[in-house]
Protein backbone atom coordinates (compact mmCIF):
# COMPACT_ATOMS: atom_id res chain seq x y z
CA UNK A 1 0.00 0.00 0.00
CA UNK A 2 1.28 3.25 -1.15
CA UNK A 3 2.15 5.51 1.61
CA UNK A 4 1.77 9.30 1.40
CA UNK A 5 5.14 10.49 0.70
CA UNK A 6 5.63 14.16 0.37
CA UNK A 7 1.83 15.01 0.27
CA UNK A 8 -1.28 13.43 2.38
CA UNK A 9 -3.19 11.16 -0.47
CA UNK A 10 -6.57 10.75 -0.96
CA UNK A 11 -8.62 7.71 -1.17
CA UNK A 12 -12.48 6.31 0.46
CA UNK A 13 -13.77 3.63 1.49
CA UNK A 14 -15.38 1.74 -1.70
CA UNK A 15 -19.17 2.08 -2.71
CA UNK A 16 -19.62 5.32 -4.77
CA UNK A 17 -23.69 6.53 -6.37
CA UNK A 18 -24.80 3.61 -8.90
CA UNK A 19 -26.91 5.11 -12.22
CA UNK A 20 -30.20 4.69 -11.45
CA UNK A 21 -31.05 2.34 -14.23
CA UNK A 22 -28.41 -0.29 -12.48
CA UNK A 23 -30.13 0.09 -9.27
CA UNK A 24 -33.33 0.02 -11.07
CA UNK A 25 -32.10 -3.31 -12.10
CA UNK A 26 -30.43 -4.47 -9.09
CA UNK A 27 -33.86 -3.89 -7.39
CA UNK A 28 -35.78 -5.64 -10.17
CA UNK A 29 -33.68 -9.27 -10.04
CA UNK A 30 -33.68 -9.01 -5.76
CA UNK A 31 -37.59 -9.44 -6.34
CA UNK A 32 -37.48 -11.91 -8.49
CA UNK A 33 -36.73 -11.33 -12.06
CA UNK A 34 -34.55 -13.74 -13.74
CA UNK A 35 -33.67 -12.37 -17.03
CA UNK A 36 -31.65 -9.31 -16.50
CA UNK A 37 -28.13 -10.75 -15.73
CA UNK A 38 -26.88 -9.91 -19.37
CA UNK A 39 -28.60 -6.25 -19.28
CA UNK A 40 -26.72 -6.37 -15.34
CA UNK A 41 -23.29 -7.18 -16.66
CA UNK A 42 -23.13 -4.55 -19.42
CA UNK A 43 -24.25 -2.03 -17.47
CA UNK A 44 -22.31 -2.73 -14.86
CA UNK A 45 -19.40 -2.59 -16.68
CA UNK A 46 -20.51 0.72 -18.33
CA UNK A 47 -20.83 1.82 -14.71
CA UNK A 48 -17.40 0.90 -13.94
CA UNK A 49 -15.69 2.60 -16.80
CA UNK A 50 -17.67 6.11 -16.17
CA UNK A 51 -16.80 5.76 -11.95
CA UNK A 52 -13.15 5.06 -12.53
CA UNK A 53 -12.78 8.06 -14.85
CA UNK A 54 -14.86 10.75 -12.62
CA UNK A 55 -12.39 9.61 -9.70
CA UNK A 56 -9.80 10.80 -11.32
CA UNK A 57 -10.97 13.68 -13.04
CA UNK A 58 -12.23 14.44 -9.38
CA UNK A 59 -8.26 14.09 -8.62
CA UNK A 60 -8.49 11.00 -5.78
CA UNK A 61 -5.65 9.29 -5.74
CA UNK A 62 -6.40 5.66 -4.30
CA UNK A 63 -8.93 4.66 -6.69
CA UNK A 64 -11.49 1.65 -6.73
CA UNK A 65 -13.99 0.63 -8.69
CA UNK A 66 -17.42 2.02 -6.96
CA UNK A 67 -18.94 -1.58 -6.34
CA UNK A 68 -20.53 -0.90 -9.32
CA UNK A 69 -20.98 -4.31 -10.46
CA UNK A 70 -22.40 -5.32 -6.59
CA UNK A 71 -25.64 -4.70 -5.30
CA UNK A 72 -24.67 -4.58 -1.93
CA UNK A 73 -21.27 -4.73 -0.76
CA UNK A 74 -22.24 -7.95 0.87
CA UNK A 75 -24.97 -9.44 0.20
CA UNK A 76 -23.68 -10.23 -3.60
CA UNK A 77 -22.50 -13.24 -2.42
CA UNK A 78 -25.68 -15.04 -2.01
CA UNK A 79 -24.96 -15.77 -5.72
CA UNK A 80 -21.38 -16.76 -5.07
CA UNK A 81 -21.94 -19.00 -2.06
CA UNK A 82 -23.36 -22.51 -1.93
CA UNK A 83 -26.04 -22.85 1.20
CA UNK A 84 -27.77 -20.01 0.91
CA UNK A 85 -31.42 -20.06 0.67
CA UNK A 86 -34.31 -19.46 2.36
CA UNK A 87 -35.95 -16.37 4.31
CA UNK A 88 -33.78 -14.50 7.31
CA UNK A 89 -34.51 -12.06 9.48
CA UNK A 90 -31.40 -9.41 11.07
CA UNK A 91 -31.95 -7.49 14.07
CA UNK A 92 -32.29 -3.75 13.43
CA UNK A 93 -30.45 -1.10 15.46
CA UNK A 94 -31.01 -0.45 18.73
CA UNK A 95 -30.58 3.00 18.54
CA UNK A 96 -33.04 3.51 16.22
CA UNK A 97 -35.46 1.23 17.96
CA UNK A 98 -35.01 3.68 20.95
CA UNK A 99 -36.49 6.90 18.91
CA UNK A 100 -39.65 5.27 17.59
CA UNK A 101 -40.86 8.92 16.28
CA UNK A 102 -37.27 8.81 14.35
CA UNK A 103 -37.94 5.07 13.32
CA UNK A 104 -41.57 6.05 11.62
CA UNK A 105 -40.10 8.65 10.01
CA UNK A 106 -37.20 6.67 8.67
CA UNK A 107 -39.50 4.33 7.51
CA UNK A 108 -41.64 6.62 5.89
CA UNK A 109 -39.11 7.91 3.73
CA UNK A 110 -37.59 4.94 2.89
CA UNK A 111 -41.13 2.96 1.65
CA UNK A 112 -41.54 2.36 -2.16
CA UNK A 113 -37.81 3.48 -2.94
CA UNK A 114 -36.80 1.76 -5.34
CA UNK A 115 -33.16 0.56 -3.73
CA UNK A 116 -31.55 -2.81 -2.26
CA UNK A 117 -31.45 -3.28 1.26
CA UNK A 118 -30.06 -5.55 3.86
CA UNK A 119 -32.67 -6.31 5.70
CA UNK A 120 -35.35 -7.16 2.93
CA UNK A 121 -34.71 -10.80 0.89
CA UNK A 122 -32.53 -11.78 3.20
CA UNK A 123 -31.20 -15.82 2.42
CA UNK A 124 -30.21 -17.94 5.62
CA UNK A 125 -27.66 -20.64 5.41
CA UNK A 126 -29.43 -23.81 5.15
CA UNK A 127 -26.27 -25.97 3.78
CA UNK A 128 -22.73 -26.11 3.33
CA UNK A 129 -21.17 -22.76 2.77
CA UNK A 130 -18.60 -23.23 -0.05
CA UNK A 131 -17.56 -20.99 -3.04
CA UNK A 132 -18.93 -22.15 -6.09
CA UNK A 133 -17.12 -20.41 -9.12
CA UNK A 134 -14.38 -18.21 -9.04
CA UNK A 135 -15.18 -16.98 -12.42
CA UNK A 136 -17.51 -14.29 -10.97
CA UNK A 137 -14.67 -12.49 -8.95
CA UNK A 138 -12.33 -13.20 -12.11
CA UNK A 139 -14.65 -11.46 -13.93
CA UNK A 140 -15.11 -8.41 -11.67
CA UNK A 141 -11.11 -7.55 -10.82
CA UNK A 142 -10.46 -8.30 -14.95
CA UNK A 143 -13.19 -5.91 -15.51
CA UNK A 144 -11.57 -3.35 -13.25
CA UNK A 145 -8.27 -3.48 -14.43
CA UNK A 146 -9.23 -3.12 -17.83
CA UNK A 147 -11.01 0.33 -16.83
CA UNK A 148 -8.08 1.62 -15.37
CA UNK A 149 -5.92 0.86 -17.82
CA UNK A 150 -6.44 4.05 -19.67
CA UNK A 151 -5.61 6.43 -17.23
CA UNK A 152 -1.99 4.56 -15.85
CA UNK A 153 0.01 7.20 -14.48
CA UNK A 154 -3.35 9.41 -13.28
CA UNK A 155 -3.49 7.88 -10.14
CA UNK A 156 -1.40 6.27 -7.81
CA UNK A 157 -2.70 2.81 -6.51
CA UNK A 158 -6.33 0.75 -6.84
CA UNK A 159 -8.13 -1.05 -3.79
CA UNK A 160 -11.10 -3.66 -4.03
CA UNK A 161 -13.50 -4.56 -1.35
CA UNK A 162 -14.51 -7.32 0.06
CA UNK A 163 -16.68 -8.11 3.40
CA UNK A 164 -15.90 -9.99 6.57
CA UNK A 165 -16.92 -13.49 7.74
CA UNK A 166 -18.28 -11.82 10.72
CA UNK A 167 -20.78 -9.42 8.61
CA UNK A 168 -21.64 -12.11 6.39
CA UNK A 169 -22.51 -14.37 9.65
CA UNK A 170 -24.02 -11.81 11.11
CA UNK A 171 -26.37 -10.67 8.11
CA UNK A 172 -26.72 -14.41 7.01
CA UNK A 173 -28.28 -16.15 9.98
CA UNK A 174 -26.78 -20.19 10.35
CA UNK A 175 -29.01 -23.00 10.05
CA UNK A 176 -26.85 -25.42 9.07
CA UNK A 177 -23.98 -25.90 10.91
CA UNK A 178 -23.59 -27.69 14.70
CA UNK A 179 -21.77 -24.17 16.00
CA UNK A 180 -21.50 -20.67 15.27
CA UNK A 181 -17.88 -21.15 15.03
CA UNK A 182 -17.75 -24.09 12.40
CA UNK A 183 -20.19 -21.80 10.78
CA UNK A 184 -17.94 -18.59 10.68
CA UNK A 185 -14.99 -20.86 9.54
CA UNK A 186 -16.63 -22.14 6.70
CA UNK A 187 -17.54 -18.34 5.65
CA UNK A 188 -13.86 -17.40 6.06
CA UNK A 189 -12.92 -20.49 4.00
CA UNK A 190 -15.02 -19.34 1.21
CA UNK A 191 -14.08 -15.73 1.17
CA UNK A 192 -10.12 -16.60 1.11
CA UNK A 193 -10.91 -17.11 -2.83
CA UNK A 194 -12.03 -13.60 -2.37
CA UNK A 195 -9.08 -12.41 -0.61
CA UNK A 196 -6.60 -14.55 -2.79
CA UNK A 197 -8.16 -13.37 -5.98
CA UNK A 198 -8.07 -9.25 -6.12
CA UNK A 199 -4.77 -9.72 -4.08
CA UNK A 200 -3.14 -11.38 -6.95
CA UNK A 201 -4.40 -8.94 -9.54
CA UNK A 202 -2.25 -6.82 -7.62
CA UNK A 203 -5.09 -4.32 -5.96
CA UNK A 204 -4.91 -3.22 -2.11
CA UNK A 205 -7.48 -5.88 -0.93
CA UNK A 206 -9.83 -3.82 1.24
CA UNK A 207 -11.76 -5.36 4.12
CA UNK A 208 -14.95 -4.54 4.95
CA UNK A 209 -15.33 -5.18 9.19
CA UNK A 210 -18.57 -2.80 9.99
CA UNK A 211 -19.28 -6.44 12.29
CA UNK A 212 -16.65 -5.48 14.63
CA UNK A 213 -18.30 -2.05 15.77
CA UNK A 214 -21.54 -2.70 14.31
CA UNK A 215 -23.22 -5.96 16.13
CA UNK A 216 -22.49 -4.95 19.30
CA UNK A 217 -26.04 -2.50 18.70
CA UNK A 218 -27.50 -5.05 16.65
CA UNK A 219 -26.62 -9.05 17.22
CA UNK A 220 -25.19 -8.36 20.51
CA UNK A 221 -27.87 -5.94 21.70
CA UNK A 222 -29.15 -6.88 24.46
CA UNK A 223 -26.01 -9.57 25.37
CA UNK A 224 -22.96 -8.18 28.00
CA UNK A 225 -20.23 -6.07 26.51
CA UNK A 226 -17.90 -9.58 27.25
CA UNK A 227 -19.77 -11.44 24.63
CA UNK A 228 -19.65 -8.76 21.82
CA UNK A 229 -15.76 -8.60 22.33
CA UNK A 230 -15.60 -12.87 21.88
CA UNK A 231 -17.49 -12.26 19.16
CA UNK A 232 -14.87 -9.59 17.44
CA UNK A 233 -11.72 -12.03 18.95
CA UNK A 234 -13.36 -14.87 16.70
CA UNK A 235 -13.85 -12.98 14.25
CA UNK A 236 -10.37 -11.03 13.88
CA UNK A 237 -9.09 -14.84 14.14
CA UNK A 238 -10.50 -15.97 11.56
CA UNK A 239 -10.00 -13.14 8.78
CA UNK A 240 -6.22 -13.59 9.46
CA UNK A 241 -6.24 -17.46 8.39
CA UNK A 242 -7.81 -16.16 5.82
CA UNK A 243 -5.31 -13.84 4.45
CA UNK A 244 -2.12 -15.66 5.34
CA UNK A 245 -0.93 -15.84 1.98
CA UNK A 246 -1.53 -12.01 1.44
CA UNK A 247 1.59 -9.57 2.36
CA UNK A 248 0.57 -7.37 5.26
CA UNK A 249 0.89 -4.57 3.40
CA UNK A 250 -1.19 -5.49 0.69
CA UNK A 251 -4.24 -5.32 2.71
CA UNK A 252 -6.58 -2.28 4.88
CA UNK A 253 -9.34 -3.19 7.43
CA UNK A 254 -12.58 -0.60 7.38
CA UNK A 255 -14.60 -0.67 10.69
CA UNK A 256 -17.48 1.72 11.00
CA UNK A 257 -20.99 1.54 13.63
CA UNK A 258 -23.22 0.87 9.94
CA UNK A 259 -23.42 2.94 7.13
CA UNK A 260 -27.48 4.32 8.32
CA UNK A 261 -27.98 7.95 9.06
CA UNK A 262 -29.28 7.36 13.05
CA UNK A 263 -28.86 8.26 16.84
CA UNK A 264 -25.59 6.25 17.19
CA UNK A 265 -26.10 6.76 20.70
CA UNK A 266 -25.05 2.77 21.71
CA UNK A 267 -22.44 2.85 19.60
CA UNK A 268 -19.56 0.48 21.17
CA UNK A 269 -16.69 3.39 22.17
CA UNK A 270 -13.60 2.45 19.71
CA UNK A 271 -11.34 2.06 22.67
CA UNK A 272 -13.23 -0.89 23.38
CA UNK A 273 -11.90 -2.61 20.56
CA UNK A 274 -9.15 -0.95 18.92
CA UNK A 275 -6.98 -2.98 20.95
CA UNK A 276 -8.77 -6.16 19.42
CA UNK A 277 -8.93 -4.82 15.96
CA UNK A 278 -4.91 -3.94 16.21
CA UNK A 279 -4.60 -7.86 15.90
CA UNK A 280 -5.64 -7.71 12.32
CA UNK A 281 -2.27 -8.63 10.16
CA UNK A 282 -3.14 -5.80 7.85
CA UNK A 283 -1.10 -3.11 6.96
CA UNK A 284 -3.21 0.17 7.77
CA UNK A 285 -6.94 0.57 9.09
CA UNK A 286 -9.77 2.11 7.88
CA UNK A 287 -11.76 4.46 10.58
CA UNK A 288 -14.54 7.23 10.70
CA UNK A 289 -13.73 10.27 12.17
CA UNK A 290 -15.54 12.61 10.17
CA UNK A 291 -18.92 12.27 12.15
CA UNK A 292 -20.92 13.61 15.00
CA UNK A 293 -20.62 10.80 17.31
CA UNK A 294 -16.54 9.48 16.26
CA UNK A 295 -14.63 12.72 15.28
CA UNK A 296 -13.26 12.55 18.95
CA UNK A 297 -11.84 9.19 18.55
CA UNK A 298 -8.65 9.54 16.61
CA UNK A 299 -7.61 10.14 20.57
CA UNK A 300 -7.75 6.60 20.96
CA UNK A 301 -4.71 6.46 18.19
CA UNK A 302 -2.53 8.09 21.63
CA UNK A 303 -3.54 4.90 23.87
CA UNK A 304 -3.15 2.32 21.23
CA UNK A 305 -1.11 3.19 18.79
CA UNK A 306 -0.37 1.87 15.37
CA UNK A 307 2.50 -0.93 14.63
CA UNK A 308 5.33 0.99 13.08
CA UNK A 309 4.71 -0.70 9.62
CA UNK A 310 0.57 0.19 9.66
CA UNK A 311 -0.66 3.93 8.33
CA UNK A 312 -4.48 4.95 9.08
CA UNK A 313 -7.01 6.45 6.49
CA UNK A 314 -8.59 8.68 8.21
CA UNK A 315 -12.60 9.08 7.71
CA UNK A 316 -12.70 13.36 7.62
CA UNK A 317 -15.87 13.19 5.15
CA UNK A 318 -19.33 12.02 6.80
CA UNK A 319 -21.11 9.87 4.44
CA UNK A 320 -24.62 10.23 5.74
CA UNK A 321 -25.28 13.99 5.35
CA UNK A 322 -25.12 16.45 2.02
CA UNK A 323 -23.27 18.99 3.90
CA UNK A 324 -20.26 19.74 1.81
CA UNK A 325 -16.91 20.15 4.36
CA UNK A 326 -14.94 23.02 4.00
CA UNK A 327 -11.51 21.91 2.97
CA UNK A 328 -10.24 23.71 6.05
CA UNK A 329 -11.98 21.79 8.50
CA UNK A 330 -10.87 18.40 6.37
CA UNK A 331 -7.41 19.93 6.88
CA UNK A 332 -7.97 20.70 10.65
CA UNK A 333 -8.87 16.95 11.00
CA UNK A 334 -6.10 15.58 8.95
CA UNK A 335 -3.32 17.27 10.94
CA UNK A 336 -5.21 16.73 13.87
CA UNK A 337 -4.82 12.83 13.33
CA UNK A 338 -1.15 13.50 11.75
CA UNK A 339 -0.11 14.95 15.16
CA UNK A 340 -1.39 12.12 17.04
CA UNK A 341 0.39 9.50 14.68
CA UNK A 342 3.55 11.36 14.47
CA UNK A 343 4.18 10.83 10.98
CA UNK A 344 2.49 12.29 8.27
CA UNK A 345 3.37 9.55 5.63
CA UNK A 346 1.57 6.84 7.39
CA UNK A 347 -2.07 9.23 7.26
CA UNK A 348 -4.54 9.32 4.06
CA UNK A 349 -7.28 11.43 3.82
CA UNK A 350 -10.60 8.68 3.69
CA UNK A 351 -14.27 8.72 4.19
CA UNK A 352 -16.66 7.78 6.98
CA UNK A 353 -17.76 4.68 5.05
CA UNK A 354 -19.67 4.02 1.49
CA UNK A 355 -21.49 6.72 0.12
CA UNK A 356 -23.81 3.81 -1.46
CA UNK A 357 -23.18 0.93 0.51
CA UNK A 358 -26.65 -0.80 -0.87
CA UNK A 359 -27.61 -0.12 -4.43
CA UNK A 360 -30.22 3.19 -4.31
CA UNK A 361 -29.78 3.65 -0.16
CA UNK A 362 -27.38 6.58 -0.25
CA UNK A 363 -28.28 9.32 2.04
CA UNK A 364 -26.04 11.87 -0.01
CA UNK A 365 -27.44 13.25 -3.44
CA UNK A 366 -24.65 11.59 -6.24
CA UNK A 367 -23.60 15.04 -6.94
CA UNK A 368 -22.95 16.07 -3.51
CA UNK A 369 -21.31 13.01 -3.39
CA UNK A 370 -18.33 14.23 -5.92
CA UNK A 371 -18.41 17.78 -4.43
CA UNK A 372 -17.26 16.12 -1.13
CA UNK A 373 -14.94 14.13 -2.57
CA UNK A 374 -13.41 17.08 -4.28
CA UNK A 375 -13.21 18.80 -1.14
CA UNK A 376 -11.49 16.07 0.11
CA UNK A 377 -9.35 16.82 -2.42
CA UNK A 378 -8.83 20.32 -1.71
CA UNK A 379 -8.82 19.71 1.95
CA UNK A 380 -5.45 16.97 1.79
CA UNK A 381 -3.45 19.62 -0.34
CA UNK A 382 -3.79 22.31 2.40
CA UNK A 383 -3.23 20.11 4.93
CA UNK A 384 -0.21 18.65 3.10
CA UNK A 385 1.02 22.49 2.70
CA UNK A 386 0.89 21.82 6.62
CA UNK A 387 1.91 18.94 7.21
CA UNK A 388 5.09 18.39 4.24
CA UNK A 389 5.56 22.31 3.44
CA UNK A 390 4.20 21.43 -0.12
Amino acid sequence: MKLSEGRILTTHTGSLPRPPELTRLYTERLRGRTDLEEEIELSGRTAVEAVVARQIETGIDVINNGEQQRESFVLYLRRRLSGMGGEGERFGPADVDDYPIFKARRREETAGRVAVTNADYLPKAIGEVRYLDQAAVEKECSDFAAAVKPHDGRYVEAFYTAPSPGLLASIVKNEHYDTFDAYLAALGAALKVEYDTIARYGFVLQLDCPDLALERHTSFRDKPIGEFLGFVEKVVDTINQAITEIPRAQIRAHVCWGNYEGPHDRDVALSEILPIVQRLDVGALVLPFGNARHAHEYHCLERFPLADDQAIVAGVIDTLSNVVEHPETIAERLVRVAEVVDDPARVLAGTDCGFDTSAGNGRVAADIVWGKLAALRDGARLASERLFGS
